[in-house]
């Protein structure tokens, strides 16, 4: 079933010593499980990706690559899992890396959609 999806995450970054947007409109096609889509991410640029969407009951793992983090080049991988709390509200999980002052770091961004 395809269908266009309009969300707003909010997400907390943890591990991680910069400080980042944590407000994400998000729009997202997705087909059979391919999905497409633009955001405004943590570091306060666009981002659109395109990847695929994996689901089991409940939970999903998105695989993707993205553009809009300057520090990784023009595209970079993109993994997140995920768990549908209602039909309208997932709660989200993705590995996050930073170079902050020099010194390199490995974090999680943490969040909750709500899809409209």
């Amino acid at each position: 079933m395809d269908q266009f999806i309009w969300a707003l995450g909010l997400s907390m970054h943890l591990g991680l010593e910069g400080n980042y947007n944590e407000v994400h409109p998000h729009v997202r096609f997705i087909e059979d499980g391919v999905i497409a889509g633009a955001y405004y991410n943590s570091v306060e640029n666009i981002s659109f990706y395109g990847g695929y969407r994996l689901e089991y009951e409940k939970f999903g793992a998105e695989l993707a690559l993205v553009t809009g983090y300057p520090a990784y080049g023009a595209v970079a991988p993109f993994i997140r899992g995920t768990y549908d709390v209602t039909d309208n509200v997932l709660v989200f999980a993705s590995p996050a890396i930073e170079d902050y002052e020099g010194k390199d770091a490995v974090g999680t961004v943490v969040g909750i959609e709500f899809k409209f």
